[in-house]
């Protein structure tokens, strides 16, 4: 499967100035539980925001640069949307891949997932990147709705939307 992971605000707001909106430890740890041992897909600026601009740990990393002078250790290098898409439709054929950013590799990849695991923050973020709002994509359903809970002092709510009309890679 190809799965989206991520979280949005109230306006679907996903980032600002290459980071988060939020400091959530109850999402990152569901980031962390689901991603762990799976590969991990993402733009090179999602690579640059790491903490010292390396790879997650226990995870395959396909970082997508459009600069062919671009190669980091540690991750499997693509140089073009069509080498990114075809080496995460490799490796869906064994395992679940997950998408984790930034806006555009989530927007280009979209028509392929399977799923998007969306994490729906009460709050507004001051977002200037934005996810596309899954709620009024017709190719999109809500198959899973959790409970509002509380992660520090800001509420946040687990859902899955399931691509009805996924594209093949």
């Amino acid at each position: 499967m190809i799965i989206s992971i991520l979280n949005c605000d109230i306006k679907y707001g996903i980032g600002k100035r290459n980071g988060l909106l939020f400091s959530l430890p109850l999402d990152m740890k569901f980031f962390r539980e689901t991603t762990k041992g799976h590969v991990v897909c993402m733009g090179e600026n999602t690579l640059l925001s790491f903490p010292g601009s390396k790879p997650l740990k226990n995870r395959t990393n396909i970082v997508l640069s459009q600069d062919e002078t671009h190669n980091y250790d540690g991750v499997v290098n693509v140089h073009s949307f069509e080498e990114f898409l075809k080496t995460i439709s490799e490796y869906s054929k064994n395992e679940d891949v997950y998408i984790i950013g930034g806006a555009s590799i989530y927007r280009q990849t979209l028509p392929y997932v399977d799923k998007v695991l969306l994490t729906k923050v009460n709050a507004d973020g001051g977002a200037e990147v934005y996810f596309p709002n899954l709620d009024e994509n017709p190719d999109f359903e809500c198959v899973d709705e959790g409970e509002p809970i509380m992660d520090g002092d800001i509420e946040i709510r687990f859902t899955t939307y399931r691509n009805k009309n996924k594209k093949s890679i």
